[in-house]
């Protein structure tokens, strides 16, 4: 059973490619869809027992794109047609896209193709994945993958125990709050009903996303606790120092004080601090985090380094995990740029005599990715890409880290991933494309459009 502050979720490895005559359909027929549960009509509602008063509106929050596993592949934007493949491993497929011998997915695809105008192509492998090739002009292709993330991939979710007579307040007048809250931050929020005695409030979407909803969340709910409460202006850049890895001096300074402290997750843009509790708490935590930023103003310093955006994910780490270890051992906080941003620059701050071990983490997680070129005129990719993309599929089967591009006025493959699995690729790549130039050549003809129906045959049959 997932317990109250558990986020799970996960991941897609992926390849992505331009090209130009390469094209891929996948038939089928039929709609994908569902509806959730229907609900149960409520004996009682908040807006019955507690009539409205007058209250404040809404604390905005900066808008942000969803996270997933797609942010960091940046694409090219023309009239070409580009191609991606992605693969949603077993343990992450949502249960309604499980009943791959039934056609399910097949009809879900066909039903994404018909709102997106994209080419789908589906396939199961041994270990019950599914990998996606999906084709067309750029809007359609990234429009497809996001509704195949959404239909196919679970989503993380989130629960928050928050008092029960605060839930009226994160509903507002006719659940006009909720609805605006969960529009700015792009996720699903569950209230329970009055006659239902939980206190857990549920959200899904993006890890981003539930991040900045809970946050919102526990300003509302700390606004209207009869406790004490606080609102410090603290730089958004010192907060990890506050926080402290891993979340262990925020956790130890509410322990200590008995309060509860509110810092904006790195994805929120904001400087604000918010402690509730008992007066002589809030105090007390009040003093301890001006002291903790007066101190760290005084003996941190700044250094940039600037790494390509592409490789910024392997500095952050699973769920933030490098950045906080980086914090851990060395004393040093790493910022990195929005994930909206194009800005390749990231800021070290922290003690002078620290930053050139901190650097040196950070040069060393960035270089963990390899990237590749492998030479092959643009009329073999297709050739190497295969027939529905059967051969690129099995190249990258046992290499789930490695992304593949081929573009289409390239004569190149861009091969992009850990160094060993960039190895790999690159040596079978290699071999494929040495074996078809041995074996095939390519020239131009011009032939009237016309008889172009009549070369390619009946559905094809002739290419």
């Amino acid at each position: 059973m997932q317990q109250p502050g558990e986020v799970v979720g996960g991941g897609l490895a992926s390849t992505a490619f331009e090209e130009g005559s390469f094209d891929v359909g996948a038939g089928g027929s039929g709609a994908g869809g569902g509806g959730g549960p229907t609900a149960q009509p409520a004996l009682r509602t908040y807006d019955d027992l507690f009539p409205a008063l007058p209250d404040a509106s809404l604390t905005r929050t900066a808008n942000g794109d969803p996270m997933g596993a797609w942010g960091n592949n940046k694409m090219r934007v023309g009239s070409s047609k580009i191609t991606q493949v992605f693969r949603v491993p077993f343990e992450e497929r949502k249960v309604d896209g499980q009943r791959f011998g039934e056609g399910e997915p097949n009809h879900i695809c066909a039903d994404i193709m018909r709102k997106t105008g994209a080419h789908i192509e589906i396939s199961q492998g041994k270990d019950q994945s599914l990998t996606f090739l999906v084709t067309g002009i750029h809007k359609e292709v990234l429009e497809a993958r996001k509704k195949i993330l959404q239909r196919f991939q679970t989503q993380a979710n989130k629960q928050i125990s928050i008092p029960k007579d605060h839930h009226r307040w994160i509903l507002g007048k006719k659940g006009d709050r909720l609805k605006e809250l969960e529009k700015n931050t792009a996720t699903n929020i569950s209230v329970p009903s009055m006659d239902d005695p939980s206190d857990i409030i549920t959200i899904s979407g993006t890890k981003e996303g539930i991040e900045k909803a809970e946050h919102e969340i526990r300003i509302l709910s700390d606004q209207q606790s009869k406790k004490a409460s606080e609102r410090l202006n603290i730089p958004k850049h010192f907060h990890p120092f506050i926080v402290g890895a891993f979340n262990t001096n925020l956790n130890a300074l509410m322990e200590e004080t008995k309060t509860k402290i509110n810092v904006p997750p790195p994805s929120v843009m904001k400087d604000e601090i918010v402690i509730a509790g008992e007066k002589d708490g809030v105090a007390a935590a009040k003093a301890k985090i001006e002291e903790i930023y007066k101190r760290m103003e005084k003996k941190t310093t700044t250094v940039s380094v600037e790494v390509p955006k592409s490789q910024h994910k392997y500095v952050i780490g699973p769920k933030g995990a490098t950045i906080a270890e980086i914090l851990q051992t060395t004393g040093v906080s790493v910022e990195m740029p929005q994930s909206d941003s194009a800005a390749g620059t990231i800021t070290l701050r922290g003690p002078h005599d620290k930053l050139g071990m901190a650097l040196s983490v950070v040069y060393d997680k960035a270089n963990s990715v390899r990237s590749s070129d492998v030479d092959a005129p643009s009329w073999l990719h297709k050739y190497i890409i295969g027939r529905g993309g059967a051969q690129i599929r099995e190249i990258t089967a046992n290499l789930p880290k490695v992304h593949v591009e081929f573009t289409e006025k390239e004569d190149k493959i861009k091969i992009e991933g850990p160094p060993e699995e960039v190895e790999k690729a690159q040596e079978q790549i290699e071999e494929i494309a040495k074996d078809l130039i041995a074996r095939m050549t390519f020239t131009e003809m011009h032939v009237d459009p016309k008889l172009f129906k009549h070369i390619i045959g009946k559905s094809g049959a002739n290419s």
